[in-house]
């Protein structure tokens, strides 16, 4: 049994980097750690896990990327993943877009970049608290 996945969508890597390193630092080997430049490559990802039967526990992913914006990709996942705890990270997102992932994709929070790693932490801990 592989262990359970923390996967981080942004299209820029800096971001995709610093969040890995974030949440290496806390959580250590407890999580495997995915990250995916676009919705559409964070899609196939979760297809892969799917298919391998490893478990997608949180998915960190930015509003504004191109193509299918945070809000919309977060919805997809929530219609086949109900249990995933979705944070949604940006600097950018309209309000109508947050409560969009909001109720109807059950967002657990937007965080505003730049975010602080203890409140990213603190969010990830919270979220995982309720599965």
């Amino acid at each position: 049994m592989s262990k359970p996945v923390i996967l981080c969508v942004d299209d820029e890597v800096v971001v995709l980097n610093s969040l890995k390193i974030q949440l290496k630092n806390e959580f250590g080997n407890d999580y495997l750690y995915e990250v995916a430049e676009s919705a559409d490559e964070a899609l196939e990802i979760i297809d892969e896990l799917e298919e391998d039967e490893t478990e997608i526990l949180v998915i960190v992913s930015d509003w504004l990327m191109p193509g299918t914006k945070g809000d919309e990709f977060l919805i997809k996942v929530h219609q086949k993943h109900p249990k995933v705890i979705k944070v949604m990270l940006t600097g950018q997102a309209d309000e109508a877009a947050i409560e969009r992932a909001k109720e109807q994709a059950g967002l657990h929070c937007c965080l505003q970049k730049p975010w602080s790693g203890k409140e990213l932490i603190e969010t990830i801990k919270s979220g995982l608290a309720k599965l």
